[in-house]
This record gives structure tokens, sequence and C-alpha cells, in this order.
């Protein structure tokens, strides 16, 4: 159920940060190392209209290095100058990566996983805290940032009718050449079998301590709710 929603984003990302090119499109690439200078420290800060947080506190809240930092922003800041990245921009760079199906309603919803402190715009932080988690966080980091992008209202429950939604975007995205083909009822019925299990108490909605316990209890569930990062999607 996720290993496709979040492997879309990190996958190519952790590709492409295990080797030397620039960091393009705001998210899915990291930048070309250069060498340190008295600048780095600052993370250039001077021009953009965003000033990001220093690099001590971005590392403390991540699991990049110093150099990947760096080299992320570089990157970042090429391709954003301002700083910022507006919901609008998101889903046209997102787009890009899936041409063979409609990617704008999952990257609505990714964009507001990523846009922590809701104002419209994702900002550097914000995408450096979220790389962290899809690329080296833990299972159970990994699946509350699950949780957080399947809960749309952001309440603290998920509905079924927030996990269809999420699920129907994926299918739109991957469009008709996602490999194996799928039919037009099975993002109905992956939900219908999904939310059963994970709705433990029966209530109508899903709990962060019930999506977490039932994907760390379900295997099956588990192996498709945590992104392996060999994980791969044929799409052509």
């Amino acid at each position: 159920m996720m290993g496709a929603m979040m492997a879309a984003l990190s996958v190519e990302a952790r590709r492409r940060l295990s080797r030397p090119s620039c960091l393009s499109h705001c998210g899915h690439s990291a930048a070309r190392y250069h060498r340190s200078d008295s600048s780095d420290s600052d993370l250039e800060l001077s021009t953009v209209r965003h000033q990001p947080e220093g690099l001590d506190q971005l590392q403390a809240q991540t699991k990049f290095t110093r150099k990947e930092l760096q080299s992320l922003y570089r990157g970042f800041k090429n391709e954003c100058p301002s700083g910022l990245v507006d919901e609008e921009t998101f889903k046209s760079i997102y787009s890009q990566f899936f041409p063979q199906g409609d990617a704008s309603t999952y990257a609505h919803f990714l964009f507001n996983a990523f846009d922590l402190d809701r104002n419209g715009s994702i900002r550097f932080e914000d995408f450096v805290i979220g790389l962290s988690v899809l690329l080296r966080g833990s299972v159970t980091e990994k699946l509350n940032w699950a949780f957080n992008l399947y809960d749309i209202n952001k309440d603290g429950y998920i509905t079924k009718e927030e996990m269809l939604a999420i699920m129907k975007s994926i299918y739109d995205m991957m469009g008709r050449y996602t490999y194996p083909c799928v039919r037009d009822e099975a993002p109905s019925e992956h939900v219908d079998k999904f939310f059963q299990k994970m709705d433990r108490n029966r209530d109508g909605v899903v709990t962060i301590e019930e999506f977490i316990e039932t994907c760390q209890k379900e295997k099956k569930i588990t192996r498709i709710a945590v992104v392996k990062h060999n994980t791969r999607m044929k799409t052509s």
C-alpha cells in the first residue's frame, strides 16, 4: 500500500544522493559535491528570501552529514532561489517524474505532508527533514511520516475515505502503463482489506497507534508499508 507511495519519492532521491549530480526539481536529486569553504557554514544565506536554519541544527534534526546538507542546499537554492516552494511549483516538478499518469492529486497530498507549518510553502528545512525520514529513518519513523500523509485533514485519525483518496491518487499517478496492470476496482479493494485490519476497535477510524501496531505485527502489510530502498516500480 505505502511502498509505491513512498518509493515514488525516496528511491529516486536516494539513488541520486549517492552519486555526484546536481540537485534539480527541488526534491528528487542531490547536488554535486563541491569543496567546502567558509560560505558553506552560512548555507549562503544572503541570496535567498527565506533563510534556513544553521547547518549544526539541521544536522542534529536529520541523518545527513554536513557535506550532504551543503550539497542538498546548493541544489535546492539553484532550483528554488527564493528558498520556498509553493504547491503549484511542487506539482509541476513532481509531475515530470510520472509523465504516463496524473500526479497532481498525489503531489497535493505529498506537498501537505512536507509543509510542516501549514503555511502553503515548503522550506529547505521541511524538505531535508522529510527526506531524512524517508531515506534513513527507522521503520517507526517512516510509519509516522506515512500516517501524517494519509491523515489528510490532520485531525489525528485516518478514515477509510482518506485512505482511499491517497490510494486512488497513487494509481492515477502510476498511470495505465503500471506493471503489473491493475483493475479499476483495485484501490477500493486494497483499502477495504487494509482498513479492516487496522481499525482494530471498529470505530470507523484508524489511530496512529493502530496504524503502527498493525504494520509492525502484520508481515504482509509491513512489507508493503515500509519502503525498501531497493524498491523498483516498472512504469514503462
